[in-house]
C-alpha cells in the first residue's frame, strides 16, 4: 500500500530480518506507516521528541538491547510509547521496564491481533500528547494581541486595527454575537492617542428612553464621562429610535445637547460602535453613515476554523489562570469537538467550552454535547459505538468483528485509532472470568 502523511507511524526495531519483514507487512496491511530499523543505534539517531509515532522493539539485540533503547528514548522523550517484544526469559526485565514507563510488552510468540490492539491504544495516546504540545507551543508564540489567530482574515484585521487606531476617525465594527467586537474596540482605543483617557461603554439595547436625559446626556452623564477618550456604543443597531436621534448631533459635530439646556456643550471624544452584519437597515441613515466612516468586520469562527486550536489554547491558558486550575490534557473527546463543531456562538462559545474543559465538566456534559452534535459528530459517534458493539458481540475476537462490520482490516484499525477506541481494555472487559 502507499504510505501517506496522515497514517500512524511505527518505528520497528529488530535485528531479525525475517521477523522484521513479517511484522512490517502485518502493520502495513493494518494501515500503519512502518519505519524499520535493524538495530538500536540507527533508531536512536532517527527518533527525537518530534517523532510522530510509537516504537516497537525487540528486547534481545546485539550491542544495544531493547531495554537500553527504551531507557535512552525515555530520556529523549518521556511520553514516547515503547512496546517491547520479549522471549519468556526476558519477561522479568520487561516487567521492570513497564514499571519504569514502557508502554507494554508482548511475549513471543504473540498473536498479531494483540500487537495491533496495543498499537492502536499507543498511537491514540501519542496523538493526544503531540496535539497538547502543539497547542502549548502555539499559545507561547501567539501574537501579543489578544485578537488571537493566524488566518488571513485575522491577520488583516490586526493590521487594519493598528492603522485606524492612530487616527481619530469614527468606526463601526460589524459581526455576529460573540465574535469579539468589544475586544477589537478596546484594542483600537488602547492603540490610539486617547489610550490614557476613559473607554466608556453603553449597552444601547438595554438603555430605556426614560433614562436618556438622566444618565446618557446629562451634564455628568455617560457621554460627558467619555470626554477625551472613547465612547463605545455596543449594539447600535438595537438602540431605540430616540437614542439614535439624540446621537446624531454627537456624531455630526461632537456636541452634547442637554434637555432643557440652551447651549450645546462641545465634547471631545471618539465614537466606536458595534452592530451585526445587517445594521444598515436598522440604524438612522444620518447616524449610520457618520459612525461608519470606517467599517471593520469580525469574521465568525466558522469562517476561520483553522484558528480554533490556537484560540482554544489561549482560552484554556487564560481560564486555567483565572480559575487557578492546572491546564488539563487534551482528550480525544475535546479534540473531536474542536475539530467538528461549527461554533455558532463564536469565540464566546469557545471560551465557555474552554472553561468547562478546565474545570473538568466536559464529561458531565457529554449527553448535552451529543444532543447538539453536528452530523459529522453523530456519524463518528455511531461508528464508534458500532465498532464497540461488534467487538463485544464477537467476544473480543477482532477478526470476527471485522467480518461482521464488513470493513477492510486496515480501515477497521484506522477507525479504531481515529475514534480513540482502546481495544485492549475493551477485550479485557468482555473476557470471561477465570475459574
Amino acid at each position: 500500500m502507499t504510505a501517506t502523511d496522515d497514517m500512524p507511524v511505527v518505528a520497528l526495531v529488530d535485528d531479525d530480518d525475517d521477523l522484521r519483514t513479517a511484522l512490517a507487512q502485518t502493520l502495513d496491511l493494518a494501515g500503519y506507516r512502518v519505519v524499520p530499523f535493524t538495530g538500536a543505534e540507527a533508531a536512536l539517531a532517527a527518533i527525537d521528541p518530534a517523532f510522530p509515532g510509537v516504537v516497537v522493539t525487540d528486547v534481545r539485540m546485539p550491542q544495544i538491547g531493547g531495554i537500553e533503547l527504551f531507557r535512552r528514548l525515555r530520556e529523549c522523550d518521556p511520553d514516547l510509547p515503547v512496546l517491547l517484544m520479549t522471549g519468556h526469559a526476558d519477561v522479568p526485565m520487561a516487567v521492570d521496564a513497564l514499571k519504569a514507563g514502557a508502554w507494554d510488552f508482548l511475549t513471543k510468540p504473540f498473536d498479531p491481533e494483540a500487537l495491533l490492539a496495543a498499537l492502536a491504544r499507543a498511537v491514540a495516546q501519542r496523538s493526544l500528547v503531540l496535539d497538547n504540545r502543539r497547542l502549548r507551543a502555539l499559545a507561547l508564540v501567539a501574537d501579543a494581541s489578544p485578537l488571537v489567530g493566524r488566518s488571513v482574515a485575522i491577520e488583516r484585521l490586526r493590521e487594519t486595527i493598528a492603522v485606524v487606531a492612530q487616527t481619530d476617525i469614527d468606526i463601526l465594527i460589524e459581526g455576529e454575537t460573540g465574535t469579539g467586537k468589544e475586544l477589537a474596540a478596546r484594542l483600537i482605543h488602547r492603540g490610539s492617542r486617547r489610550a490614557r483617557a476613559p473607554f466608556v461603554g453603553v449597552a444601547c439595547a438595554a438603555l430605556p428612553d426614560t433614562l436618556l436625559d438622566e444618565e446618557m446626556f446629562a451634564v455628568r452623564g455617560t457621554v460627558a464621562a467619555a470626554r477625551g477618550g472613547t465612547l463605545f456604543l455596543d449594539d447600535i443597531d438595537r438602540a431605540s429610535p430616540a437614542l439614535q436621534e439624540r446621537l446624531v448631533p454627537l456624531a455630526e459635530d461632537r456636541t452634547l445637547r442637554i434637555a432643557g439646556g440652551h447651549d450645546a456643550m462641545p465634547v471631545d471624544l471618539r465614537l466606536i460602535a458595534t452592530a451585526d452584519d445587517q445594521a444598515e437597515d436598522r440604524v438612522l441613515p444620518a447616524l449610520f453613515y457618520r459612525l461608519a466612516a470606517v467599517r471593520l468586520r469580525i469574521p465568525p469562527l466558522r469562517e476561520r476554523l483553522d484558528d480554533v486550536p490556537l484560540l482554544f489554547a489561549h482560552l484554556v491558558d487564560t481560564a486555567a489562570a483565572r480559575l487557578r486550575r492546572p491546564i488539563p490534557p487534551l482528550t480525544h473527546a475535546v479534540r473531536q469537538h474542536l475539530a467538528t463543531h461549527r461554533w455558532p456562538g463564536n469565540v464566546r462559545e469557545l471560551a465557555h467550552f474552554a472553561d468547562r474543559v478546565v474545570i473538568g465538566l466536559e464529561g458531565v456534559e457529554a449527553d448535552h454535547l451529543a444532543a447538539a452534535a453536528t452530523l459529522p459528530e453523530r456519524v463518528d459517534g455511531f461508528e464508534r459505538q458500532a465498532i464497540i458493539d461488534a467487538v463485544t458481540a464477537a467476544g473480543g475476537e477482532i477478526g470476527v468483528a471485522i467480518q461482521q462490520l464488513g470493513l477492510p482490516r486496515k480501515t477497521f484499525y484506522y477507525k479504531v485509532q481515529r475514534l480513540g477506541i482502546d481495544l485492549t481494555t475493551l477485550r479485557r472487559s468482555i473476557a470471561p472470568p477465570r475459574p
